[in-house]
């Protein structure tokens, strides 16, 4: 059977009472090679030396045994009569009284500043602890690294056995493990909310509730209380020396995330509320610009709807053409409008539902160009796509809508025709739009994709500052790029930069 190694503890107890009896025994042989040509005074400097050291280097107890063997060393050893625990001389017997005055002083100064001393390098490490975990959760934004870095520090200081319990919205949730026995479950909840209600710790040394076994102290910032910490602790570890200390590192780490924690909360708190005043105001000022849109076209269709109804019969035909194509152009705006608007409703979302599936591209370009040739049936788009050209996976009515914006914006604002072509390379679909217009003015290329905004639009182009904006959230929304740039002899030209994606198989390959 293999045998276990001695504990530690003992093992370092033997060393230490071997080191403090070799320095005495050192002490000893040089006094007895000094014993003929200096004085007992001399001798008990010596050992007062070894006292000293012993002191220094062990602790307390080993030193005043050292103190205590010196002077009966001395006594029985160098002082007349030897061989005897007996004095007969008084300046002798001063002597050894001093020397074990001045070693037993001498071992409460030093004891006192190894202690010293430990307190300044413990305190001054859980200050350092303090200083890069409050670096370190200020570079934080979610809360479970930050109860994680906590719970890491304070692992340092009191070993595993940290348990998190954090309040979000009505539920305790946890961070941690306890390695050690706790209080039984509904004793362990009633320290918690006792904690978290008071503010105050919980458990061994405090005051409160001293038979736990366990630490618990709260998560505090200023008036609020978010949680708890558990540290485990059992009833003796109160006694021991420092545990104040180190309970009220723990209560500075613990106030430390607090207040962390709820800096997070706070900041996302009036993110949400910053988030719904835009949103808001963005409806707001959609629908005000929609219904300033809208009210033209309407009050022009009510009109010439209005006179052909009372002047019919005063009315020639080509009056009556010409008031029905009225209708018709403003109906078709309105149409424009109110596609727009919804569609702008649908794409502006965090998380806009797109219905993918595979679709050809001269297909949807076709339907946009047959679409603008009834709105505009004097304007010309010319379409080069070449045969080859990959399936795309988009959501058809959407991607048809940003193709749609982007003729009908150049058509706008170009009085030649405008051409639309594709082509693709290894990774990508590009998709171009160019037109002969004024082009787009230096500074102007990333505002004119946001919502409403318009530039130095002519009096005669009619529109919300919808169009470029849903374009670039429906490009967005299907992982490509939207980009403005100038034309080669005039205009701009506006590009669509789509990943490729491989096809589908087709019945034909799958047959082979």
């Amino acid at each position: 059977m293999k045998r276990s190694a001695p504990p530690a503890q003992p093992l370092r107890r033997v060393r230490a009472w071997g080191g403090m009896l070799l320095v005495w025994g050192a002490a000893t042989g040089i006094a007895h090679l000094l014993n003929h040509h200096v004085s007992v005074t001399v001798l008990a400097m010596v050992y007062l030396a070894a006292v000293m050291l012993v002191a220094y280097v062990t602790n307390r107890w080993l030193s005043i045994a050292c103190a205590f063997l010196s002077v009966a060393a001395l006594n029985i050893l160098f002082v007349q009569p030897r061989g005897a625990f007996r004095v007969d001389s008084t300046e002798h017997a001063i002597t050894l009284v001093a020397l074990l005055f001045v070693s037993l002083l001498a071992t409460n100064l030093s004891s006192r500043l190894r202690a010293s001393t430990r307190r300044a390098v413990s305190r001054e490490r859980r200050a350092r602890t303090l200083q890069h975990l409050a670096a370190s959760m200020a570079l934080l934004e979610d809360e479970a690294p930050m109860v994680d870095a906590a719970v890491k520090a304070l692992e340092a200081d009191f070993g595993q056995g940290i348990l998190a319990l954090m309040s979000r919205e009505g539920d305790l949730v946890m961070h941690g493990a306890m390695q050690a026995p706790a209080a039984p479950a509904e004793r362990r909840d009633d320290a918690i909310a006792h904690c978290v209600k008071s503010g105050h710790a919980m458990g061994p040394g405090t005051g409160r509730w001293d038979a736990l076994a366990t630490w618990y102290l709260p998560l505090r910032a200023g008036e609020s209380r978010i949680g708890a910490i558990a540290i485990a602790a059992p009833p003796q570890t109160a006694l021991l020396p420092g545990a104040e200390e180190r309970r009220e590192h723990a209560q500075a780490i613990a106030d430390l995330t607090a207040g962390a924690l709820l800096r997070t909360r706070h900041a996302a708190e009036a993110a949400r509320a910053r988030d719904q005043a835009q949103s808001q105001q963005l409806r707001s000022t959609l629908l005000a610009s929609v219904s300033h849109d809208l009210r033209t076209p309407l009050a022009a269709i009510l009109a010439a709807a209005t006179s052909m109804q009372r002047q019919a019969d005063r009315l020639d035909a080509e009056s009556q053409q010409r008031l029905l194509a009225l209708i018709e152009s403003e109906a078709r705006h309105l149409t424009a409008v109110t596609d727009n608007t919804l569609h702008w409703l649908r794409v502006s979302g965090d998380h806009p539902v797109l219905k993918m599936d595979w679709e050809a591209l001269e297909e949807i370009a076709g339907t946009c160009i047959a679409r603008l040739r009834a709105r505009h049936p004097h304007r010309h788009v010319t379409a080069t796509l070449p045969a080859d050209l990959p399936l795309i996976r988009v959501d058809a009515v959407l991607f048809a809508q940003l193709i749609t914006n982007l003729l009908d914006n150049a058509l706008k604002y170009s009085a030649d025709d405008v051409e639309l072509t594709a082509y693709a390379d290894d990774d990508t679909i590009t998709i171009d739009i160019l037109d002969r217009g004024r082009g787009i003015p230096p500074g102007d290329e990333i505002r004119i994709f946001e919502t409403f905004y318009r530039g130095a639009v002519p009096p005669a182009q009619r529109g919300a500052g919808l169009g470029l904006a849903i374009s670039q959230a429906v490009a967005s929304a299907h992982d490509a790029r939207l980009s403005v740039g100038p034309r080669e002899g005039g205009g701009s030209r506006f590009s669509i930069f789509m990943p490729l994606v491989p096809s589908p198989p087709t019945p034909a390959d799958e047959g082979m």
